[in-house]
């Protein structure tokens, strides 16, 4: 799992870097064109949308990226409720530097706060459940660490970051391997054979194949993969607590505390950050 009180600098600054270069190319020709070189000024970034604020932290880093010299005011922090008209921030410096800055700063952060609003929406319908709000590998290529820091500031939890940390055995993996019992002794002798501590979680699509991981052992935990309301609490109540258990598939804000309701430990919802609109915002000189 990431640890996002401690921040990963060296993958955030790697991606500040390429996102810089893919932006500014050879220059900003603009405000070099437009603005004398060593003009100073202030930028406020200014909330238009009411919801969580997610990557004011990275904002920060941004900015001493691009020029250490720029003063960052913070007057509202990471996960914290917004309205409009709020102002998040406060920038001053060279005018050159901030406006470099300023689409990369607005992008990162409508994005991820728009994530963390959806978030922390969803994780507030579950307060009175036992069920905590989980992500997946749904994200945007290149954004991934930040996408999964969105939702940690929103209140849900970070499932796997990636194929790396964890083996989650899906349907095509069973279906390759020729069983669930095949894919489950398979990964078993895999981590004892490559002395690996990685947890196991199996995908079931149905009542049947349930049995077959109950049967076969050896599993943290279950997904429970398109279930309805009726198969999903026969389900948790055949598992009896003997493994970690994760509802997905067809999930929505409509139907999350019903699915809850059933008795998960998890639900896994994709929509959580490859779907979802960004939160409106602006930086603006004064």
């Amino acid at each position: 799992m990431l640890n996002y009180q401690i921040l990963d600098k060296q993958h955030i600054s790697q991606f500040i870097k390429n996102a810089l270069s893919e932006d500014v190319g050879d220059g900003d020709h603009t405000s070099l064109s437009t603005i004398p070189s060593g003009t100073k000024g202030k930028a406020k970034l200014i909330i238009k949308e009411n919801g969580i604020l997610a990557g004011v932290e990275l904002a920060v880093e941004i900015f001493a990226e691009v020029d250490s010299l720029l003063k960052v005011d913070v007057l509202v922090g990471d996960g914290a409720e917004v309205k409009i008209g709020d102002i998040a921030l406060v920038v001053s410096g060279s005018t050159h530097s901030i406006l470099i800055a300023e689409r990369l700063v607005l992008n990162c952060m409508q994005r991820m706060s728009g994530i963390a609003t959806k978030t922390n929406r969803i994780v507030s319908l579950l307060k009175n459940t036992k069920t905590k709000l989980l992500d997946t590998r749904k994200t945007t290529p290149g954004l991934r660490y930040l996408e999964k820091w969105a939702v940690k500031i929103g209140g849900g939890v970070n499932h796997r970051i990636g194929l790396y940390d964890m083996i989650l055995i899906k349907d095509n993996h069973v279906d390759y391997a020729g069983g669930i019992s095949n894919a489950l002794n398979a990964a078993r002798k895999y981590l004892i054979d490559n002395d690996k501590s990685l947890q196991i979680e199996v995908e079931v699509r149905n009542i049947e194949e349930l049995n077959q991981v109950i049967e076969a052992g050896g599993s943290d935990r279950i997904m429970l993969d398109n279930f309805n309301y009726t198969d999903l609490k026969t389900a948790v109540k055949l598992i009896d607590g003997r493994f970690i258990t994760e509802a997905s598939g067809g999930i929505t804000e409509d139907n999350v505390v019903e699915y809850a309701a059933c008795g998960v430990d998890y639900i896994s919802m994709g929509a959580l950050t490859h779907s979802v609109k960004s939160l409106d915002m602006s930086l603006k000189a004064y």
